[in-house]
């Protein structure tokens, strides 16, 4: 059941009388619960698919390199997730034999990670499902959408994202 007034205001306002800074409190606040609540619904779109967002994410790197195959360390390079994470991510891609591990043809050293049949065709039903849902991010406009990426690259590109 909803509150009946916003948690988030609440606490920017008993923050404002304490301490500074309270309209980037609020600010980060929001973000970070935006952030649970639109990763929650698109986790439960793709759930039916039996993907998370982060194995989503990985088959659609691949459906996007030419050969549908990179490196495991390209990849977590490109999806800004350590190593570890790739590797726990493609495991359970190759689990459900969505992607397969396949020596690099050049370098013995490197493993690649290859998309399957079964892998781009659970990437078209779930991506499907995401557009469907306006991935989660329904309650905006396609300008709001816009302007929502536009005032988030400054704080990406500050992080050195890019």
């Amino acid at each position: 059941m909803p509150l009946p007034f916003d948690p988030i205001d609440e606490a920017a306002r008993q923050w404002g009388l304490r301490w500074s800074d309270q309209t980037a409190m609020h600010a980060v606040t929001s973000l970070m619960r935006v952030q649970q609540l639109v990763l929650a619904r698109l986790d439960a779109i793709l759930k039916p698919h039996g993907l998370t967002f982060a194995r989503y994410e990985a088959l659609v790197l691949l459906t996007f390199s030419s050969r549908g195959s990179l490196p495991l360390g390209k990849m977590g390079e490109r999806l800004q997730v350590h190593p570890t994470s790739i590797t726990s991510i493609i495991n359970r891609l190759v689990a459900s034999e969505h992607v397969v591990r396949r020596r690099h043809p050049d370098d013995g050293r490197t493993v690649l990670a290859e998309i399957t049949e079964t892998g781009r065709a659970v990437v078209e039903a779930a991506t499907a499902d995401l557009i469907a849902a306006g991935f989660a991010l329904e309650a905006l406009s396609d300008d709001e959408l816009t302007q929502l990426s536009a005032l988030l690259r400054p704080v990406r590109n500050a992080a050195g994202d890019f």
